[in-house]
């Protein structure tokens, strides 16, 4: 369950007030939109959970023997240039650009879009939500995203400049040259 929340025009939320209601509230995943919204999502269930385990585990597997960037987990939010804070259910950025960032910014939501990010649709997501999130992370730099939909077995693959590429039970999805060599085994994922 989503539920989006229009502070306005009472309050606008700063970076630190929003990191202290996280913080206040670890039992619930919290982002914040463009228009300053306060977007609100339920922990996911036991299965949902079990798949997005497996999906960072070999994206980490893989970064740990390419060494090109760092990966991120859901609880990590990114503050896009566009002033949301996203927390994607995985997502990795080129090492360049992580080291850039100074060890104040890499304690604090990361401030940069991601590079590549994977959302994983769980029973309670609206997809069309979701989608919405992959069309803004496009507009704030991404470079290749995959909205993964275990319920439909189908995948949306994201890229800047292009339509968005569906593909109907994939056993395996390519990290392109984003992520080199990233080959993703769905079995577990997208299937049981």
């Amino acid at each position: 369950m989503v539920v989006t929340l229009d502070l306005h025009p009472t309050v606008e939320l700063t970076d630190e007030q929003f990191e202290r209601i996280c913080r206040a509230n670890r039992n619930l995943k919290l982002e914040r939109t463009a228009k300053g919204e306060l977007v609100i999502m339920a922990l996911t269930g036991g299965e949902t959970g079990r798949r997005n385990l497996r999906l960072t585990g070999q994206l980490w597997f893989w970064n740990q023997q390419s060494n090109l960037g760092e990966g991120f987990d859901s609880s990590t939010g990114f503050r896009l240039p566009n002033g949301a804070i996203r927390s994607p259910d995985a997502a990795w950025v080129r090492l360049d650009r992580w080291q850039a960032l100074t060890s104040e910014q890499r304690k604090k939501f990361v401030p940069l879009c991601p590079d590549f990010v994977v959302e994983l649709a769980s029973p309670s997501d609206e997809l069309e939500d979701i989608r919405e999130k992959m069309l803004e992370y496009l507009a704030n730099g991404l470079r290749l995203g995959w909205l993964i939909d275990p319920s439909t077995q189908t995948v949306e693959i994201y890229r800047p400049n292009q339509p968005v590429e569906i593909l109907n039970q994939p056993a395996t999805l390519s990290g392109e040259n984003i992520l080199p060599e990233f080959v993703l085994n769905l079995t577990g994922i997208l299937t049981d």
